[in-house]
């Protein structure tokens, strides 16, 4: 069998998250793999590194699939963004060893949380980011943001859809940059439970308003409380980049 990895761009504003739900409509995953199938004449089924929630974007998410045929990545590439709708892209087709798995074999994630920071409507980010119109206290966002790094239980930074055995995950870094009006959240970590990243941020949201204090972090973790955390939006928040194990050793010449 020949092991196809794909690089996925998407703006996730119209879909219901990558999932493929029933007959696969209105998915990112049931778009592709309705293209793909197309393609080969056969049904395919694409896995995912992970799932995105109902409008949220990815910059690189990677996906995998298996067919007997041994097609050409550049042909498989071009027929998918042919095929594709608009606010789906395909920004590389790999060909990859046959044991290679999108979701087993990654390591850690990187999603990114756009905040638009001023009082005045952002007309061309209004879709791609959250509008706060106070101004968010910076140094305290990354004094909070401290008492996420390494692993905890983030039962409390969950949704109860959550149907992980174990609610432990481990953070590796949050950075938090100011630019131009905007201040994005980069969350990095082994894996993320549903909604996780989002409540996160949410929270990091409340400490910048003085709504909670910096130190609170600790008391919602240990508390396992699910309303005690923040909420953010959707439309902010990008799957960045995907790490996977030892990619660099599989890589085929």
């Amino acid at each position: 069998m020949n092991n196809y990895k794909l690089t996925i761009q998407y703006d996730g504003g119209r879909y219901k998250g990558w999932q493929r739900l029933g007959n696969g409509e209105n998915t990112i995953q049931g778009k592709i793999e309705n293209v793909l199938s197309e393609m080969v004449g056969e049904k395919i089924e694409i896995i995912g590194s992970g799932r995105t929630d109902a409008g949220v974007h990815a910059l690189a998410q990677t996906a995998n699939f298996k067919i007997s045929d041994n097609l050409a990545e550049a042909d498989i590439k071009i027929y998918l963004n042919k095929y594709l709708p608009q606010d789906i892209s395909v920004t590389e087709v790999t060909l990859v060893p046959e044991r290679f798995h999108a979701r087993y074999n990654a390591t850690d994630k990187t999603y990114l949380y756009k905040i638009w920071n001023e009082a005045h409507i952002n007309p061309f980010m209004r879709k791609y980011s959250m509008h706060i119109e106070k101004k968010l206290d910076i140094t305290t966002m990354e004094k909070a943001a401290k008492h996420f790094i390494g692993e905890h239980d983030f039962t409390a930074f969950s949704n109860a859809k959550s149907k992980k055995k174990s609610m432990v995950r481990k953070i590796h870094s949050i950075d938090i940059e100011e630019n131009s009006g905007f201040i994005e959240i980069r969350v990095r970590g082994n894996g993320f439970l549903y909604n996780m990243v989002r409540k996160m941020v949410g929270t990091l949201i409340n400490v910048g308003l003085g709504e909670i204090q910096a130190d609170a972090i600790p008391d919602i973790l240990h508390s396992k409380e699910r309303n005690h955390a923040g909420f953010a939006d959707a439309c902010g928040l990008y799957l960045e980049k995907i790490d996977f194990r030892d990619w660099e050793t599989w890589r085929r010449n």
